[in-house]
């Protein structure tokens, strides 16, 4: 009879393999240019879903049986540098963190899948949808179980690599390509910052895996091993990926954008799962935030702005899809400012309420009009807004709220203008050293760095005919 030990080894790799099957199928479907019907593709879609959720389902029944909390599945280094004592495992994790939020993955994917294939039936890019949804669902289930800090890095860029690809889903308009690319940036921004903290982490414990940051102790009993001061450094660097991925401030500005990808996408990501990703990263990390009283109080701030911001503006959007969006943000902002307070199991079971909460609502949004026009024509009349009569002034405070909250913060201004363009600028004159410098070796006349490119005259350059026209070259 099989022990317990390898019954969860053989459910953690059908955990694991479900998504990497399907995306593996979808792949080569999509590349041999044969793409499946629709039927097909929610079939190996559900069954991929319902794989991964019943063996996690499983894996959850046998850790409350047994009162197991923690279960650790190596499965061998993918890369090995014995000279550079570096070593890249594969090694999953079921815990009371990781186990919740799997299950909250398939669950919530399982049910977007469902609306997705009715919502985008005949539309062009059916199996490009679900191709990048799949990349997702593989990105947040390795990301989920991820027990060292290079695969959960994996996962996150697979997070957000799909996320922005369906923010640009509609490439044929110009809005949502250049909103994707946005969101794109900002990821980078944030993804710079989580791999310097990573690689600061393996080199200040000599290892990548998270039983050697965080502590041997199950999630959140363990005890980081880093002094105060470096877990200041590595948690701030966190701090910054958590925001750019969970849209606080000052990243904040390009949720809004994201909302130009169809329903289905922005309800499994900016409304359930992706957004949430930042606060799962700090729950993961949380031993290392404990060690800085600055970084956690840090963190509370962060939190507490963002869930004000957010708040503010989802006052004025006249838009249903972006309100929740920064109704979202809301509660994420809370859920940061939680975790910066010390408390671990209610961000958690705050994560799971909210994303199955605004999934619900988010995937109600396109049918509400067509339900409030029918609504109006069943009482006959149009509910009347309370509006300000003309004589009366507004106060300036609130006015100014409304401007600021209006303007969403003037964030994106914000980064455009302090962080984006002086990128830019010492970009531009790098390339003007480069063309002066490049012009210097290919003629005998020395540029200044301000100078335009030299150009050599040929036989036909700045010879005029009679009329005036610039000669042409005779083919």
């Amino acid at each position: 009879m099989p022990s317990i030990e390898s019954v969860l080894s053989i459910l953690g790799v059908m955990v694991i393999a479900s998504p990497i099957a399907l995306l593996a199928f979808l792949g080569l479907c999509s590349l041999s240019n044969r793409p499946l019907t629709e039927e097909a593709t929610v079939k190996f879609i559900s069954s991929a879903v319902l794989t991964g959720l019943v063996a996690s389902l499983l894996i959850l029944a046998i850790m409350l049986l047994w009162g197991t909390h923690y279960v650790a599945i190596g499965l061998g280094n993918w890369v090995v540098i014995p000279e550079e004592h570096f070593h890249f495992q594969i090694k999953l994790v079921f815990d009371r963190l990781s186990v919740p939020f799997v299950i909250l993955s398939f669950v919530l994917c399982g049910v977007i899948a469902a609306f997705g294939s009715v919502y985008l039936h005949r539309e062009t890019g059916y199996s490009r949808f679900f191709l990048l949804y799949t990349i997702f669902l593989l990105g947040m289930i390795v990301t989920s179980l991820a027990g060292t800090i290079e695969m959960l890095f994996a996962g996150w860029e697979l997070v957000g690599l799909s996320s922005a690809l369906l923010v640009a889903f509609f490439h044929e308009r110009i809005n949502p390509v250049q909103n994707g690319l946005r969101v794109w940036i900002v990821y980078r921004a944030a993804d710079a910052a989580f791999l310097i903290a990573a690689v600061s982490m393996h080199h200040l414990t000599g290892e990548g895996d998270f039983s050697g940051l965080i502590g041997t102790g199950a999630w959140p009993e363990g005890t980081a091993t880093l002094s105060s001061h470096q877990a200041l450094f590595v948690g701030s660097l966190l701090l910054i990926a958590a925001a750019g991925k969970s849209a606080l401030i000052p990243f904040s500005g390009w949720l809004p954008r994201a909302m130009e990808g169809p329903t289905p996408s922005s309800a499994v990501f900016y409304g359930s799962l992706s957004v949430h990703l930042g606060a799962f990263l700090l729950l993961r990390v949380s031993p290392i935030l404990e060690r800085s009283d600055i970084l956690e109080w840090t963190i509370v701030l962060v939190g507490g702005l963002t869930a004000i911001y957010a708040t503010l503006c989802s006052r004025v959007q006249s838009d249903i899809k972006s309100a929740l969006a920064f109704a979202s943000l809301t509660q994420v902002g809370i859920i940061v400012a939680e975790i910066g307070l010390g408390w671990r199991y209610l961000p958690l079971a705050h994560i799971i309420g909210h994303a199955c909460l605004r999934t619900l609502q988010l995937l109600r949004a396109p049918s509400l009009l067509r339900d409030y026009n029918a609504m109006e024509n069943a009482l006959g009349v149009r509910p009347v807004l309370r509006e300000r009569p003309m004589h009366e002034k507004p106060a300036v405070l609130t006015d100014w709220l409304y401007r600021l909250s209006w303007n969403r913060g003037y964030l994106d201004a914000f980064l455009d203008d302090y962080i984006a363009r002086p990128f830019v600028r010492l970009f531009q004159w790098f390339d003007r050293l480069e063309r002066a410098w490049t012009s210097f070796l290919l003629s005998d006349k020395k540029p200044l760095p301000g100078d335009p490119p030299h150009l050599p005259a040929g036989p036909d350059i700045g010879k005029t005919s009679e009329t005036g026209n610039v000669l042409k070259e005779n083919r």
